[in-house]
């Protein structure tokens, strides 16, 4: 299946740990995404985050309401784990959240698979510039968590 990958890294002043917890809480998906997306989650709380775990969510693309189901399919707190797509509006999207210890702080990288209808024409002309956005309001939001 075509597709395409998104990566993007951050490094974060703050021990491994520290930053890796606050990925491991699902809720804080919400605070790491843009308002324009309106997301909620709307599995029951708290998430137990293990593989197998399944979250559901709702939010709006461009102004569409719609349903998206991820579920981790490898967690190894403290180093990475990865939610894939089973529902939603993707072909694919395999989105790996990878901590390295770095001097001084945390690395933090988002390496995303992902596959669009209509494919990379869909992509380039949509897609790929809406998570630009996404992940730059992300960068910003933990700049602001972790100064």
């Amino acid at each position: 299946m075509n597709g395409a990958q998104f990566v993007t890294e951050q490094r974060l002043a703050y021990p491994i740990d520290e930053v890796f917890s606050f990925f491991a809480d699902a809720e804080n998906l919400e605070t790491l995404t843009p308002p324009w997306l309106r997301l909620r989650i709307t599995s029951p709380t708290p998430i137990v985050m293990a593989v197998g775990t399944r979250i559901d969510y709702r939010l709006r693309m461009r102004g569409l309401p719609m349903s998206w189901r991820s579920e981790i399919t490898a967690w190894e707190p403290s180093v990475r784990f990865v939610d894939e797509q089973l529902k939603g509006p993707y072909r694919r999207w395999v989105h790996t959240h990878t901590f390295t210890p770095v001097d001084g702080g945390t690395r933090v990288e988002d390496h995303v698979d992902y596959a669009v209808p209509g494919g990379r024409l869909v992509d380039r002309l949509f897609v790929r510039r809406e998570l630009e956005k996404i992940f730059s309001y992300r960068r910003n939001a933990l700049r602001e968590i972790f100064p």
